[in-house]
């Protein structure tokens, strides 16, 4: 699968192997800025001028959940869809684990995917894109002016549990794990459900 995001309230979900529309994602209220796939294709994270991050399962189409960036400072409306708290980038962390944004109220957020709220911040001005390093631990971060900055960000262990689940999720599908013969909870934690 391809994601694709075009200044629209929408992200686009293309096969590699037909080049055709599989589905629309709907569900933001701004215009979506940034995609990202997780290191194991079960979950596609989307962040939008709307101040909203959303989870979803690329397989289903499905929202799993949304992380809402509440601005340090109150936005400001100048008409259109920028606020002070745009979001301009998501990205995953190399393990999975966590999710780092980018937003127009000058800080780079680190979230944990099981909580509600970010973990860590970092003033970055005139923020536009961030990745992480490979290996972890590292965020860089590309302003509007040119310049990098680089961060450390945080690290987890992955339990044993996830691993599985990462090794388990890059060959199966939502809908193949659905079919297995397993109890509820392990499929429910093998498609996110329990995030």
């Amino acid at each position: 699968m391809l994601c694709s995001v075009a200044g629209e309230k929408s992200a686009l979900l293309w096969s590699m192997n037909s080049y055709c529309l599989l589905r629309k994602l709907e569900g933001h209220q701004g215009c979506v800025a940034s995609c990202d796939f997780s290191p194991d294709s079960a979950l596609l994270a989307t962040a939008s001028y709307d101040t909203c991050v959303i989870l979803w399962d690329p397989c289903t189409g499905e929202k799993l959940r949304s992380l809402w960036h509440v601005p340090l400072q109150p936005a400001v409306d100048q008409g259109g869809n920028f606020h002070t708290s745009s979001l301009r980038c998501v990205c995953f962390s190399p393990e999975g684990l966590y999710l780092a944004t980018v937003a127009d109220d000058r800080l780079l957020r680190i979230w944990a995917l099981e909580l509600e709220n970010p973990v860590a911040f970092a003033a970055v001005k005139n923020g536009l894109c961030c990745t992480y390093f490979p290996h972890g631990g590292i965020i860089a971060t590309g302003t509007r002016d040119g310049h990098a900055q680089f961060w450390t960000a945080p690290q987890a262990l992955s339990s044993l549990k996830h691993l599985c689940r990462k090794v388990l999720r890059g060959c199966f599908t939502s809908y193949q794990v659905q079919a297995l013969s397993i109890p509820k909870k392990m499929k429910e934690f093998l498609t996110y459900r329990t995030l």
